[in-house]
């Protein structure tokens, strides 16, 4: 797959303002920072993030998502995930460089809900001023496309944080090596047909979690 061009980061004097504009919105709607994980989960756990709707493909999904979101989820990590924290720092530092989205680990919430979350690998500006979003996954297999699950988690970022456009980066490893030089990318553009479906579904979870707990 051929490797997309950098996005530019240079801006005008006429851009300066829309930046400044843009840079304080988010910042103002950030709840938490990976780098403090207590206060980080406990945040997610107040509303529902990118991880639990990259899960809900459809109505059936929903219940197993409140009951993670009451009870917690079993699932505690394994040598694949050990491996995708590892290697993200790395990924995220060419993503830098080739590309210009800084590495984020902050957790926003949506400008109109609070309980809607999402914390992206990258946050940038393109140089029309646009926001940008950059996620990192790592993966033992090729993948001729981007598997479902992980566009639903794009989307839901783009709709969270009002982005745009999202490039996705994966490293392929064979046991837990790297076999290239440089990972792979692929823009994907925002989907408000798909986020409208998603929000639904989101707000189905949420409910049912009010419900669980009064």
């Amino acid at each position: 797959m051929t490797i997309v061009q950098p996005t530019l980061s240079l801006w005008d004097d006429d851009d300066a303002h829309d930046r400044f504009t843009v840079l304080r919105d988010h910042t103002a709607r950030i709840l938490a920072d990976a780098t403090d994980r207590v206060g980080w989960l406990r945040a997610r756990a107040a509303g529902i993030t990118a991880t639990d709707v990259a899960r809900l493909a459809s109505l059936h999904a929903v219940e197993a998502v409140v009951a993670d979101k009451r009870y917690g989820s079993r699932f505690s990590g394994n040598a694949f995930t050990d491996h995708g924290r590892e290697r993200e720092p790395v990924i995220a530092a060419w993503v830098a460089a080739t590309h210009g989205i800084e590495p984020s680990s902050a957790l926003f919430h949506a400008r109109t809900n609070r309980a809607h979350l999402a914390t992206p690998d990258g946050v940038g500006h393109d140089h029309q001023g646009r926001l940008v979003l950059a996620e990192i996954k790592t993966t033992s297999t090729g993948w001729r496309r981007i598997p479902r699950h992980y566009l639903r988690q794009i989307w839901w970022q783009q709709y969270v944080l009002g982005a745009e456009r999202t490039l996705f980066v994966w490293e392929r490893h064979d046991d837990f090596v790297p076999v290239a030089d440089e990972p792979e990318c692929r823009w994907v553009d925002r989907d408000d047909d798909q986020i409208r479906g998603l929000v639904e579904l989101a707000d189905l979870v949420l409910d049912r979690l009010r419900v669980a707990r009064s």
